[in-house]
């Protein structure tokens, strides 16, 4: 055999691309991370979430914050049949009036604030309960986006009477006087399941504005807000929008 005719070496292939096996672009990578992340996030609001449909919620930011301005806070939580059942009407009567009937956003009180230009507030229970418990707050956008996020999620894992009764032990009543139980004691000097009617509607009355209102020394805003209250609690025990709590 010759030289010439000796078997020439076989051609190898083209090479595939080197970029195979190469980490992914930046940008994909960068995706990853952010979806990972939000995952992460995600399942750790579920997950307390759930913890707190059963636990109660050991403390908040907004409280925290309070503590370490003021030196500390008056706190003291009670159990849903620790609290007059006419609390909980008269604090659904001036917050929320259709806490029963909404799934956690009342859009007839979304429209009317609307309307007004804003000048109304249009928050439920169940939102004020996201933002003080899980939240932070303020008025930023993101804050209300995960507001609208998480709003849903609680109304379809706690109970009305849950949402509620969380609402009551975690709302402010008067400068670093938190729930109801501390308030009952801070302005009245009983306890909760021992509010009157007219003790209730004061307290229920100045939750919009806890500093800027006094539940024992009312001045003529409270004492007429007072008086609508008590009629509101009467008018949904009657007509059935206090079914869904109690």
């Amino acid at each position: 055999m010759t030289g010439t005719d000796a078997p020439k070496p076989k051609t190898t292939r083209k090479r595939k691309s080197r970029a195979k096996g190469v980490a992914r672009p930046l940008w994909r990578r960068v995706l990853r991370w952010a979806g990972m992340g939000l995952g992460g996030v995600v399942g750790f609001f579920l997950l307390l979430i759930l913890l707190f449909s059963f636990i109660n919620p050991p403390t908040n930011l907004y409280q925290m914050s309070e503590g370490r301005r003021l030196g500390g806070i008056d706190r003291d939580w009670v159990d849903w049949d620790a609290i007059a059942p006419v609390m909980g009407r008269s604090a659904v009567a001036s917050e929320d009036a259709n806490f029963c009937l909404h799934g956690g956003f009342d859009m007839a009180a979304i429209r009317a604030a609307i309307d007004e230009g804003g000048n109304r507030g249009a928050s439920t229970i169940t939102q004020q309960v996201v933002k003080n418990v899980f939240l932070w707050q303020g008025r930023s956008w993101l804050r209300k986006a995960m507001e609208a996020a998480l709003t849903p999620v609680v109304e379809l894992v706690w109970s009305k009477q849950r949402i509620l009764e969380v609402y009551l032990n975690v709302a402010e009543f008067d400068e670093g006087v938190f729930g109801v139980q501390a308030a009952a004691q801070h302005y009245f000097g009983v306890d909760a399941r021992d509010l009157t009617a007219t003790q209730a509607a004061r307290l229920a009355a100045v939750l919009p504005d806890p500093k800027g209102r006094d539940a024992a020394s009312p001045g003529p805003f409270v004492r007429r807000r007072t008086g609508q209250v008590i009629g509101g609690a009467e008018t949904i025990a009657a007509d059935g929008r206090a079914a869904c709590f109690e």
